[in-house]
């Protein structure tokens, strides 16, 4: 009897110490280590806890992070060399379509597969990504719930009926977006018309002050810290001189990604199209 016992004691033991069925499909997810910005970002939210081992090294500095950075600190960042990775022993690594390409042949021969993630140009692309995002991280339901948030929030901002508000995004230096840009889909889709394209003007194209200044823009939206020394053309005093043209502060790191971005980046936009 004594020893019926001890084996059924071992065995409630045993059972105590199986993984519940949410833990073993947690474990049996793919590890990730993310080494582009905006691929960061939407894993953060779709990724299971303890799934995602690190993000780029972009996504903790201000001046290049799409997220908040107190989120992007909770993890860790890599440079995105293939010493650093190798180290983490990932089983997938999403980076974007500049990797080294002796980095992508380390990683190869380790048997860990890498991921391109291209620059989203428009939001259904971002959108797919988020999706595809979610799949590699095998939680397809978080994918599909910030795609549904994304397009609550859209739909919420979408452009009224009537004409469009000519706008210009000038960021740094005086650049502009393209017309095939995530921002510029994101402009049209919120009630604006991208005035520098009209213009035609491309992506990463010189404004000038002064062209600027002859055709100005119902909206100016200024990307980046005008405080900043090189980005003074941004806060210039003849811009003060500008009537019928409204200047709104926009966040620079609302132009690099779609994903949840495009939720704080729609909400930005729909406020300055209803005025001050």
């Amino acid at each position: 009897m004594r020893r019926v016992a001890l084996l059924l004691l071992a065995a409630a033991l045993a059972g105590c110490a199986r993984p519940l069925p949410e833990a073993r499909q947690a474990a049996a997810r793919p590890t990730i280590v993310s080494l582009n910005p905006c691929s960061d970002a939407v894993l953060a939210e779709v990724a299971r806890p303890g799934q995602l081992l690190a993000i780029s090294h972009y996504s903790h500095s201000a001046a290049s992070s799409s997220m908040d950075l107190a989120e992007a600190r909770r993890f860790r960042a890599v440079s995105g060399s293939a010493e650093e990775v190798l180290a983490l022993h990932p089983d997938l690594v999403v980076a974007d379509p500049f990797l080294a390409p002796a980095t992508r042949t380390a990683l190869a021969r380790q048997g860990i597969r890498v991921v391109s993630l291209p620059i989203a140009r428009s939001v259904d692309e971002s959108r797919a990504q988020v999706l595809e995002l979610a799949r590699l991280a095998e939680n397809e339901a978080a994918g599909r719930a910030l795609d549904r948030r994304i397009g609550v929030v859209l739909k919420r901002a979408a452009a009224p009926s009537g004409p469009s508000v000519s706008a210009i995004v000038w960021q740094g230096g005086g650049i502009v977006p393209g017309a095939d840009t995530l921002i510029a889909d994101l402009l049209s889709r919120t009630g604006y018309r991208l005035a520098s394209a009209a213009q035609g003007m491309g992506q990463a194209d010189h404004l000038p002050l002064e062209k600027l200044m002859a055709a100005p823009p119902q909206v100016l939206f200024v990307a980046g810290d005008a405080r900043a020394q090189e980005n003074r053309m941004l806060n210039h005093p003849a811009l003060d001189r500008l009537n019928g043209t409204s200047r709104v502060g926009f966040d620079s790191s609302l132009l690099w990604c779609g994903g949840p971005t495009l939720v704080r980046a729609s909400q930005r936009l729909a406020e300055a199209r209803q005025g001050p």
